[in-house]
């Protein structure tokens, strides 16, 4: 089995070929300074000729589709979807929530992937023996909350980002039974388990219809705050 997996959602974006035939090998390609939206379509060609996997002889397309930045979401999904729709390939979309859980070595039931969505918020996905159960745009406070009432233990997926917007790994002060891991920023091929995962289930998506995975607060969140403060009784 032949895959193009695509990730452009972080910093640095990279794409990477897969052949599962018997063991996984994977090669692949980074795109430094948020340069996908000139370097992705040139960097599946040079990896397409190097490896020789022609793009005709691919059997599906996997592509990392948020949470991150919102133009490089947008590069890489479009590139996906219009490489699926020409070549009439399965698309398998994948969240870097889910990507970033799966790295850590955790020994409990639940792991908590945390994302710097910038602006004091983060992206906060939780997950129970691999399946998602929630995903969500979150503030600090709301996160320390969160993890404060957590009754087991469990992990936190943290990029580097992260230890720079907490703090250091050993006092990032999550609190409760929480235990961070710091890893570095997922790539395109640490999609390339999960996406096995999902096209032996046959759990494809509808290239025509799936959209970026954002997360963006709801209006009522938006405007509830602004709303209850005008409603305040002025002195």
């Amino acid at each position: 089995m032949k895959i193009l997996l695509i990730d452009t959602c972080g910093a640095t974006g990279s794409v990477a070929l897969a052949e599962t035939l018997s063991s996984p090998t994977a090669v692949s390609a980074s795109l430094p300074g948020r340069s996908a939206a000139e370097r992705l379509i040139p960097a599946i060609h040079s990896l397409a000729a190097s490896s020789g996997i022609t793009l005709d002889q691919l059997d599906a397309i996997a592509v990392v589709h948020g949470p991150g930045s919102f133009t490089g979401v947008r590069v890489g999904l479009s590139a996906a979807k219009g490489l699926c729709h020409a070549l009439n390939l399965p698309l398998v979309a994948i969240s870097r929530l889910a990507v970033l859980a799966s790295l850590v070595q955790s020994s409990t039931d639940q792991v908590h992937a945390l994302l710097d969505a910038g602006r004091g918020e983060f992206y906060l996905g939780l997950y129970h023996n691999g399946t998602c159960l929630r995903e969500a745009l979150i503030t600090r406070d709301q996160l320390l909350a969160s993890l404060s009432l957590e009754p087991n233990p469990i992990v936190v997926a943290c990029e580097t980002a992260i230890a720079e917007s907490l703090g250091a790994p050993s006092r990032l002060g999550l609190g409760g039974n929480a235990t961070p891991q710091i890893v570095a920023e997922p790539s395109a091929v640490d999609a390339l388990p999960l996406a096995l995962d999902r096209i032996r289930q046959r759990a494809f998506d509808d290239h025509a219809t799936i959209d970026a995975n954002y997360l963006r607060r709801s209006d009522a969140e938006i405007f509830a705050k602004p709303i209850a403060a005008s409603l305040q009784p002025s002195l």
